[in-house]
């Protein structure tokens, strides 16, 4: 299979800077009220979009068309679950680097820790949007050794803790053991990682206040430490695993057909069919784009293999969705700000009236005819 890369329009683009070629841009400019919540007050929003129109010719061949709004990697936005996805992928390929021990191997972390097994933590990190089942991932590779492994990928991240739970920017992972049905358990690490460089980003200080122990500290929220992911990178790791042919052996994930098979079925499996309570769990509240507003079962003919990120006001999703009907694909990443009152941990948040409106109409206006 061949794959070329159109670029007619791939730069930070603002409204006024802009061709009207660029699909995101009519997008936003649609007359719907979700769209105009957010592009009034645009710079409080901070809307970042990176679409790629995919269209395969009769012998196979596979064009990328690339358009984005808004990019700009120096501009830091908290990437909350979107980090699971990198986590995930460089988790199974560590695991492949093993010996006796598969997805389905039963581990423990640390001495008390809860038994699972890859296949039970991949299923409800995508499914569900695990935190703990990330966080054994992320045990199990360490901070350095998730950002080496990433660079060497040429994917611009630095992940430096874990996902809501104590201490979990800890430089220090807990053991895991591995169970095997000959030769013993296998044991990895603990690992000493080291401390958690800070990157030259605009846009670490944010807000006027945030909430700490209870208490609010009139101060801005400082990111400096936390996890970073752009949605060039984001957006660049979904293309690595959909598309693996069309990067070099370096940049890819280097995983079995097997370990791939499974990790997008997994993505595209909605919480109804992997058991859990649909009015706990409908369709769209994992799947931003489309249906993140709406409670709809989404049509069959509809696949969307994501991984979303909802946390300190920032909603991001990145999702490779195909229209079974029409024989279209698409992979659409985009990110969200919603902090009207600019404080951070207090939990209010207009995700529900402002963020999940917008991406889902964005969704609907760059997927047509479904």
């Amino acid at each position: 299979m061949k794959y070329r890369l159109w670029l007619p329009l791939f730069a930070c683009c603002i409204f006024g800077a802009c061709t009207a070629s660029n699909p995101i841009e009519q997008a936003l400019l649609a007359d719907e009220p979700a769209l105009r919540a957010v592009m009034q007050n645009l710079p409080h929003h901070q809307v970042q979009v990176l679409f790629t129109e995919i269209e395969r010719d009769a012998e196979g061949s596979v064009t990328f068309r690339e358009h984005s709004f808004g990019l700009d990697e120096n501009r830091y936005f908290y990437p909350a679950s979107t980090v699971k996805l990198p986590v995930a992928l460089l988790a199974l390929e560590k695991l492949e680097e093993l010996q006796g021990v598969d997805r389905h191997s039963r581990y423990i972390v640390g001495e008390a820790g809860e038994e699972s097994s890859f296949t039970d933590d991949l299923i409800a990190l995508f499914v569900v949007s695990d935190n703990p089942a990330n966080n054994r991932l992320y045990e199990f590779l360490g901070k350095d050794e998730i950002n080496l492994r990433l660079r060497r990928k040429g994917l611009n991240a630095r992940i430096s803790h874990r996902l809501g739970t104590r201490d979990s920017d800890s430089l220090r992972t807990e053991a895991i053991a591995f169970s095997r049905p000959e030769g013993g358990p296998l044991r990895v690490g603990p690992i000493n990682n080291s401390p958690i460089e800070v990157l030259p980003l605009d846009n670490l200080l944010q807000g006027s206040a945030y909430i700490e122990d209870g208490s609010l500290v009139e101060e801005p929220f400082d990111f400096s430490e936390r996890n970073y992911l752009p949605l060039n990178s984001l957006h660049r790791i979904m293309l690595r695993l959909v598309f693996p042919e069309a990067f070099t052996g370096e940049e890819r994930f280097q995983l079995s057909d097997d370990h791939r098979e499974f990790v997008l079925n997994t993505m595209k499996t909605l919480p109804r069919e992997a058991g859990y309570d649909e009015s706990e769990y409908p369709d769209g509240r994992l799947k931003y784009f489309l249906f993140g507003d709406s409670r709809e079962r989404i049509p069959e003919h509809i696949e969307i293999y994501n991984k979303i990120g909802r946390a300190y006001g920032y909603l991001t999703d990145s999702a490779y969705i195909v229209d079974r009907r029409t024989n279209r694909e698409f992979l659409i990443s985009a990110t969200v700000r919603v902090n009207a009152n600019e404080i951070f941990n207090d939990d209010i948040y207009e995700y529900e009236e402002i963020g999940l409106p917008f991406l889902a109409e964005l969704g609907r206006q760059l997927v047509p005819e479904r």
